[in-house]
């Protein structure tokens, strides 16, 4: 075990499932702003095709606040 291990107070799964909710959010975030840029290009096909990435992308992190509430204990706030 590597001594940086040793001393987290997080547990792997804990950590693990935090970092993936927050790249999910981030991605949410980017598709927004690339589903603004198609729009204001006229491309409303690929601006829909980012909506829906966007709208899936959320799904899964409200998916991942709940299973980081369960195994926390903690009441997640949208």
């Amino acid at each position: 075990m590597m001594k940086s291990e040793e001393i987290t107070p997080v547990c792997n799964e804990h950590y693990d499932l935090i970092s993936v909710l927050y790249h999910m959010l981030e991605g949410a975030w980017k598709y927004e702003n690339f589903r603004k840029e198609a729009e204001k290009a006229g491309d409303h096909q690929l601006a829909q095709f980012f909506h829906e990435a966007q709208l899936e992308e959320c799904k899964r992190a409200a998916r991942a606040k709940e299973l980081l509430r369960e195994r926390i204990g903690l009441a997640v706030t949208h």
